[in-house]
């Protein structure tokens, strides 16, 4: 099955941000900055392959696949950043304690806050079966949790929201930074938890988000303090 990671991910071109109260997650500041109606799951990234069909059924055969041929390594790696999903997740391709630097901490936890928004949005409207409770005998990391939340991966649009912000703040550190981004990814399919659709669409939704967000003049100030603190050696 052909399996595009490195291109640009696809989405409809958007209208222009408008400022708009979403619902408060894990407790963090509350969204406000991204339009609803543009960035409504059917919007931005298409339904995922139904549950039953040829394309579903290849997925699972792939996931089987690589989590069975993958090293042991490569599987705890994978597990360990399932576990730990936070900017720090970055620290060693940026060469800094991000969680140290308060203008870029602040920027990525908003840039984090409105992505979160978006995914558990598209979450709750596609209602995705996890690969392992289709498929109950998938070897797969840990127990897994999730259900009917699959669609899109939250570690994914995680991983290139936040590797897209730091790339673009960092530009000689792009290619590494969003190596890590894919490597990321990539582990949710390793650790046979998400479908790769379900990862392509994390991408697509990161990146967007990230990206409308760094060219939002409202965080310009914002913007620009981050930038300023990570060129500083």
């Amino acid at each position: 099955m052909m399996h595009i990671r490195y291109g640009m991910p696809v989405a409809l071109a958007l209208g222009l941000l408008a400022t708009a109260a979403v619902a408060k997650h894990d407790g963090r500041p509350a969204a406000s900055l991204l339009d609803p109606a543009a960035f409504a799951p059917t919007a931005i990234i298409a339904p995922p392959p139904a549950q039953d069909s040829v394309v579903a059924r290849q997925e699972l055969a792939y996931l089987r696949a690589l989590h069975q041929a993958a090293p042991a390594e490569r599987i705890a790696r994978a597990d360990a950043d399932g576990h730990d999903k936070g900017p720090h997740a970055f620290n060693a391709v940026t060469g800094r304690d991000l969680t140290a630097l308060p203008a870029t901490a602040a920027l990525l936890a908003r840039v984090d806050t409105e992505t979160d928004a978006v995914v558990d949005r598209a979450k709750d409207h596609f209602r995705r079966i996890r690969p392992y409770r289709t498929d109950p005998t998938l070897p797969h990391c840990g127990k897994g949790k999730g259900v009917d939340d699959s669609y899109p991966s939250g570690h994914s649009a995680f991983a290139w929201s936040t590797g897209w912000t730091l790339a673009q703040l960092m530009p000689d550190r792009a290619a590494a930074i969003l190596d890590r981004s894919r490597d990321y990814a990539e582990g949710r399919e390793i650790c046979a938890v998400h479908y790769p659709s379900d990862v392509e669409a994390g991408h697509a939704v990161g990146q967007l988000v990230a990206d409308r967000l760094l060219h939002d003049p409202r965080l310009a100030d914002q913007v620009a303090a981050a930038r300023a603190e990570l060129a500083r050696r």
